[in-house]
């Protein structure tokens, strides 16, 4: 009896050896790799071909065409640090990250909250919230552009309720094109903010929101200390996408401003097109991208590990 059980345990053995090892001898192939093959081969030969062909581009003094583009090393990289514009990028940068975030997450929150309110017509004013995201900012360009000319509608509406001090050249001046900006991206991507909130309020588990109001917590309290905390993830993921949409900024203020006046409303995005498309600095546009790239790889890491340590807390 006690060899026939030591036999049996060493033939179960052998076949889960040969099991493990895919048969004899040969090794066992992952079973997802055929499913992300194709997306393995778009990422390697597309995504990272372009950045790595980036990178080398950045090295060249090149106007994109010519035969002989001339190795110029790190000189690009250089000047970027000694380039005044690009540092009012950053900072044109990092106001309307802050700006359009707070905005947006204020107001998404509170239509958010609104509509777990059971309002009437409640449907009407989610499409009403959520359509400037489906429409193209090449269609509303035209509109806004016409809106806060000097002879706008805005201009014209001040001027009827009596301010018509306060018309002045919106897109025209240094002073109010970037806010105009701001105002414009807030209108369009508060959507987004909004339905990301309406959706993380709805795995909030009501009974936790019913004890809040027997004891006697008021809407504002039940909000800031058990709505609010609940949707920090939602919060985080949202920083992490209008950091990377700052970044990479560029068809409002292309086409309502083209960068200007006088680069007031100059991003990244507009200024590396400006660069390599119509001066013809490919090179030098090549560096400003893998410079783009780079900061907004550490931005989403940054933000990303202060997310976790606030999970930990």
């Amino acid at each position: 009896m006690t060899e026939t059980s030591t036999r049996k345990r060493e033939i179960g053995k052998e076949r889960s050896g040969a099991a493990g090892s895919g048969g004899r001898g040969r090794p066992r192939r992952p079973p997802g790799l055929p499913w992300i093959l194709p997306a393995l081969v778009l990422s390697v030969g597309l995504i990272y071909y372009a950045i790595g062909y980036t990178a080398y581009i950045s090295t060249l003094n090149w106007d994109g065409i010519s035969p002989d583009p001339l190795h110029v090393g790190g000189q690009n990289y250089t000047r970027i640090i000694r380039d005044p514009v690009f540092w009012a990028t950053v900072r044109h940068t990092a106001v309307f990250f802050v700006v359009t975030f707070v905005v947006q997450t204020l107001l998404g929150l509170i239509f958010a909250v609104l509509m777990h309110a059971r309002l009437r017509l409640a449907a009407l004013y989610k499409v009403i919230i959520f359509i400037p995201v489906v429409l193209a900012p090449a269609i509303m360009a035209p509109v806004f552009r016409h809106m806060f000319a000097p002879d706008g509608e805005l201009n014209s509406v001040l001027q009827h309720v009596g301010l018509g001090a306060l018309a002045q050249p919106w897109i025209g001046q240094t002073s109010t094109a970037l806010p105009v900006i701001m105002f414009i991206t807030i209108w369009e991507w508060t959507g987004v903010t909004f339905v990301l909130y309406f959706a993380a309020m709805t795995q909030i588990d009501p009974s936790v929101l019913e004890a809040a109001r027997m004891d006697g917590a008021s809407n504002l309290r039940t909000l800031l200390s058990i709505i609010w905390p609940e949707m920090r993830g939602t919060t985080i993921a949202l920083g992490i996408l209008g950091a990377i949409g700052a970044l990479k900024t560029f068809d409002v203020p292309y086409l309502v401003t083209i960068g200007g006046p006088n680069y007031a409303t100059e991003f990244l995005g507009t200024y590396i097109y400006r660069q390599t498309i119509p001066l013809g600095h490919v090179g030098y546009g090549g560096a400003l991208s893998v410079i783009l790239l780079v900061v907004a790889l550490i931005v989403a890491v940054i933000l990303q590990l202060v997310g976790r340590g606030r999970e930990a807390r």
